[in-house]
């Protein structure tokens, strides 16, 4: 692909060191509530989503630091995360059209369990150094929606005040980037800057210019029961 994705890339690790430094601030200040510790692997099995510029971030790292037998095993192991993914949200959506309240559905959605493909058999993340904001917050206070969280591990009491990280406007700065990114790609696909997948979906997703709306558009359709191949940067 004839596009260097390397300065939005670069903004993104800037925004990533503050979120490190804000994650230390926290950490120093209350380090008898905060207990991340390695092979602590709790946050390895949350639900979560990514921006399109923290997906395509993901999918270069994966793909240029995993190579072989091991990456080959790590996109197995994503493809039946993401299809327990799909699952669990298939049902969600089920539910809220049948009735169920918004802030019900969400609730059951943070109980729910995935293991993240890149958490290996030692309990290590196999891309640690690059893994994303919501694994790099997690273990101190954060709020989205206007509802406070935090690890169920921590010593961080209900109803006490503590520096929280307002993860609204984390999500509202790498949605941003994400929209300056495909202007600048000139996508006929404005609306993936408001794309939200897993990192499970990250991985296996192949970023071309059919994917990211670059160039004519074409005019062929596939033929009928093509399967889309896996995607990658």
């Amino acid at each position: 692909m004839d596009f260097d994705f390397t300065p939005y890339f670069q903004k993104y690790e800037a925004l990533v060191a503050k979120s490190d430094e804000a994650f230390e601030h926290v950490k120093q200040a209350y380090a008898e509530c905060v207990k991340c510790e390695e092979k602590c692997a709790d946050c390895c099995h949350a639900l979560f989503d990514l921006t399109l510029i923290e997906a395509l971030y993901m999918n270069h790292k994966f793909n240029a630091r995993i190579k072989g037998s091991q990456k080959a095993d790590l996109l197995e192991k994503a493809n039946r995360a993401d299809r327990h993914i799909h699952k669990i949200k298939r049902q969600a959506y089920k539910d809220l059209q049948a009735g169920k309240s918004e802030d019900e559905i969400l609730a059951g959605l943070a109980r729910e369990r995935v293991q993240c493909p890149l958490l290996n058999e030692a309990e290590l993340c196999d891309l640690y150094d690059n893994r994303p904001l919501t694994c790099r917050f997690y273990g101190i206070p954060t709020a989205i929606g206007g509802q406070g969280h935090t690890c169920g591990k921590s010593d961080f009491k209900e109803g006490e005040p503590y520096p929280t990280v307002n993860l609204d406007v984390i999500n509202n700065q790498l949605q941003q980037l994400s929209a300056e990114l495909i202007r600048d790609l000139k996508s006929r696909y404005v609306k993936l800057a408001d794309m939200l997948v897993p990192l499970s979906m990250a991985l296996i997703t192949l970023y071309d210019e059919d994917f990211l709306g670059i160039g004519e558009e074409k005019t062929e359709a596939p033929p009928a029961g093509k399967k889309r191949k896996r995607r990658t940067l």
